[in-house]
């Protein structure tokens, strides 16, 4: 009687967490990206805003370019990936 209870309560459980979980979200793409000149070339593209990016930028030395991802996939949108199969 309690082997059943357990193995109920196990079963119960899975599914709860099985239900409550949900899958990932994937990557996330901001419009723009900064590219530093003085860290060794590299690029963050976590801004939302040119400003923002600018902002981050100023001082430290880069730039701000439009993110070619977002671009492509942005904003829920479906992109080809660049293959045009014909």
């Amino acid at each position: 009687m309690t082997m059943i209870r357990v193995a109920s309560v196990l079963l119960a459980s899975c599914a709860l967490i099985t239900i409550a979980s949900h899958s990932a979200s994937g990557e996330i793409y901001r419009p723009w990206c900064a590219q530093y000149t003085s860290r060794g070339g590299s690029t963050n593209c976590g801004f939302t805003s040119y400003q923002q990016c600018m902002a981050t930028v100023r001082g430290i030395g880069g730039y701000c370019v439009q993110n070619p991802w977002y671009l492509q996939y942005g904003q829920g949108g479906r992109g080809t990936g660049g293959y045009q199969w014909r």
